[in-house]
């Protein structure tokens, strides 16, 4: 495969009424139509956690992991071509002591395939989910390096969580709520933190970050973030914060990185 070194992603994948948000839905499909084309798309959600690392199934249905919306999200699809050719590729980069599962059935949970039906409605691109295996910084830093190689090939790697998720906390559900004091202290440091490249601090988040833990009180949404600073080329560089602001008092601020 031969395209344009593609960047690497970090997203906010809201839930699925993200799909009827015109200013963070155009937001997202600016940025993708800003980018080269890629040949293929790997993701990484919050929503499926599991050790070994997996690979979802090729040509699988979507996984509706959400209740409470609008009957018309459960019958939305996104039929992506075979992703079979992506899927050998990272298992070759995978080191023997560390095998990729490849499940048979598994598809894209609402981490993954709402964002991506914004930003590539075609559903022209072949496109992998990978399991989110830890939650430790130093080991989802050196998954991404592994997948690193990729980005030479045209592969678009996307880390998709939510910069903050205190569901528990929230007291209102309009997409324009007032931003809970945490989550706006989490948002500004993590802000700053990114735009020096301090991927220490950002790793030691559980001691050093202001909101927490109620910015974070599971952190599978953050986790995700170390995926794609270890798949920059330089970890410790500024990405560029491509979108930022709030969505149900949520963090929204998004990253790529070259």
């Amino acid at each position: 495969m031969t395209s344009d070194r593609m960047p690497a992603l970090y997203i906010g994948h809201g839930a699925p009424p993200l799909l009827d948000d015109p200013v963070w839905s155009g937001q997202l499909a600016a940025w993708a139509g800003d980018l080269p084309r890629p040949t293929a798309i790997l993701i990484v959600s919050a929503h499926w956690e599991s050790a070994p690392v997996s690979l979802s199934a090729s040509g699988a249905g979507l996984v509706y992991d959400f209740g409470g919306f609008d009957a018309k999200y459960y019958r939305m699809t996104y039929r992506t071509p075979d992703a079979t050719a992506l899927a050998d590729r990272i298992a070759r980069l995978m080191p023997a002591t560390e095998p990729v599962h490849q499940h048979t059935s598994r598809g894209l949970d609402h981490g993954a395939w709402v964002p991506l039906r914004i930003m590539y409605p075609d559903a022209d691109i072949p496109v992998l989910q990978m399991s989110l295996p830890t939650h430790d910084p130093e080991r989802l830093l050196t998954l991404g390096e592994r997948l690193r190689p990729l980005r030479e090939e045209g592969v678009l790697i996307i880390g998709s969580g939510f910069l903050t998720h205190g569901l528990p906390f929230l007291t209102e559900w309009r997409i324009d709520a007032q931003v809970p004091g945490w989550s706006a202290d989490f948002d500004s440091w993590a802000g700053e933190a990114l735009a020096r490249g301090d991927v220490d601090t950002l790793a030691s988040y559980r001691s050093k970050a202001p909101g927490m833990p109620y910015a974070h009180p599971t952190v599978e949404h953050y986790s995700p973030l170390f995926v794609t600073l270890g798949a920059a080329s330089d970890p410790g560089a500024p990405g560029t914060q491509v979108i930022d602001g709030f969505w149900m008092g949520l963090s929204k601020r998004s990253l790529q990185v070259a």
